[in-house]
């Protein structure tokens, strides 16, 4: 039986301990069914390391890696922890502009693309870029150096403990997938990645015959968090290098997943297949994570009934201060579906109302946190001033409610507060309205400039049947029945295929407001 690993000074020092704990196990398996267990992973990265070693990568050099969900992907990590490089991974959506942006700012030494993935020649961009030396990989491509030529494994930080904040040497800049401006990196140590990463294995009850499926890409930090998840609880992970609803379920069918992700869009999608299918897809499933993304209430009950398991355990969390909450499996539907889930161990939120006082349990304002995960910063420190409050609390920009059962309700952004007439409007509330309209399959709802009223609320929908879309004189009744006040109800109505959204699900409502101001 596996244990529970949490002693670890490092990522490097993690994969060690699980190899030598569960040699045998599997560690991930893809699409293609090429799998490794956690020794051959151990073995790869070490192989990997001498490879980026040759190549000039030691302690502290910063390494931009751009690559997809792949095995390789994962070795890469694991070469460069050995080496106790600083990871800079990028978000596979990002082109010349926000992939030159980054290298630059985070001055790396090296730059990891693939050739040609999904139509785009990742390779060419990298060569354009000044600076880093660029190393292409590809699926199936191998990093073999001499493992005999390696110094010592560099000093990790101090031992992890969950629920503590604990120093380590920075490791990691993960940037902010640039959903309203430039992208901003957020300076992680193994430690701060490690305690959210701790906080699934603790809600989920994760142990070594779970199995995971990781769809979204493993360049965000909730991908190198499920790393890290894994080899704590010894689980194994499915993963598919880009999430394809027709490709990707018969796969997480295939390896049977306990555990599938990872928020609104990826439940919507398995919903869509389920109800197309004669036969349970997922019928080991526990838990269907969500996160990065608002999630309507109505959803973890459709969810539940239709797919199985608890339903849906949601998180809430940025790439500074990741998973600041989570639902644990034995939360009630209530807390699952209304709620972010419970403050995370040692997690120490601050909720700030508008006015500036310091909110009660229940009344709510600005959530402001610190915790074991709170990153060490930003890249660039002149952001830190509007960061970070005088206490030291990252300020999130997330409007919320911390529950006298300490559950955390997200109720909208800082910049999502829709000013009408001078009468404060939640674009979530709005939008969880409109989910339970049956003719509505998504929708975002937004604040659009007006000379009379300062700002309306704009709904932007994808109906269920794109034949027969809802009209505005149908919404405002709906919206009136359902008790929503006048001054709340949209005023302005756009009927779209498909809304955009980042890569963990998340609306980018700024494409949105260009589009129809």
């Amino acid at each position: 039986m596996a244990q529970r690993l949490t002693g670890f000074t490092s990522l490097w020092d993690l994969i060690v301990q699980r190899a030598d704990d569960t040699p045998d196990a599997r560690f991930v398996v893809d699409e293609a069914g090429r799998a490794l267990t956690f020794s051959e992973y151990r073995d790869a990265c070490l192989h990997a390391a001498a490879a980026l070693h040759d190549r000039g990568i030691g302690e502290g050099d910063v390494v931009s890696w751009q690559l997809p969900t792949w095995i390789e992907s994962m070795v890469l990590v694991g070469g460069l922890a050995r080496l106790g490089a600083v990871q800079n991974p990028i978000l596979p959506i990002y082109r010349d502009r926000e992939v030159g942006f980054v290298v630059r700012e985070a001055g790396a030494k090296l730059l990891v693309v693939p050739g040609e993935w999904r139509g785009f020649d990742f390779g060419a961009m990298a060569r354009a870029i000044e600076g880093p030396e660029v190393l292409v990989v590809n699926r199936g491509d191998v990093l073999d150096g001499d493992v005999s030529s390696l110094r010592p494994a560099p000093a990790g930080g101090e031992s992890f403990t969950p629920g503590v904040r604990k120093d380590g040497p920075l490791r990691w800049l993960f940037y902010t997938s640039g959903t309203t401006a430039e992208p901003k990196g957020a300076r992680h140590t193994d430690n701060t990645v490690g305690a959210s990463a701790f906080s699934m294995v603790d809600a989920f009850d994760l142990a070594a015959d779970d199995r995971n499926g990781l769809v979204f890409p493993f360049t965000h930090i909730g991908g190198i968090g499920w790393l890290f998840a894994g080899l704590m609880a010894g689980c194994p992970h499915v993963i598919v290098e880009a999430f394809v609803p027709d490709v990707t379920i018969p796969v997480l069918e295939r390896e049977r997943v306990t555990i599938a992700g990872a928020g609104t869009v990826f439940h919507l999608a398995y919903l869509a297949a389920q109800r197309a299918a004669d036969h349970p897809l997922f019928p080991d499933a526990r838990v269907f994570v969500g996160g990065g993304a608002a999630k309507p209430p109505q959803l973890h009950y459709e969810v539940k009934e239709e797919l199985g398991g608890i339903g849906i355990s949601s998180g809430y969390g940025l790439t500074e201060c990741p998973i600041v909450s989570i639902a644990h499996v034995d939360a009630t539907d209530e807390q699952l579906a209304n709620t972010e889930g419970s403050l995370c161990l040692g997690v120490d939120v601050k909720v700030v109302t508008l006015e500036g006082a310091i909110a009660a349990r229940g009344e709510e304002g600005e959530i402001r946190v610190k915790g074991p995960n709170l990153c060490l910063g930003y890249t660039d420190p002149t952001l830190d001033a509007d960061g970070f409050d005088e206490d030291g609390y990252f300020r999130t920009g997330d409007l919320g409610i911390v529950r006298a059962d300490d559950h955390v309700v997200i109720t909208g952004r800082l910049k999502d507060v829709i000013i009408r007439k001078g009468e404060n409007i939640s674009a979530k509330e709005v939008e969880d309205l409109l989910f339970t309209h049956p003719g509505i399959a998504d929708a975002a709802v937004i604040g659009l400039p007006d000379p009379a009223s300062g700002e309306r609320a704009c709904a932007v929908v994808v109906p269920a049947d794109p034949a027969n879309p809802p009209t505005l004189p149908e919404l405002f009744e709906f919206c009136k029945t359902e008790g929503l006040m006048v001054q709340k109800i949209p005023e302005q109505l756009e009927i779209v295929d498909v809304l955009p959204r980042n890569p963990t699900g998340k609306v980018l409502k700024h494409e949105l407001r260009k589009l129809y101001s």
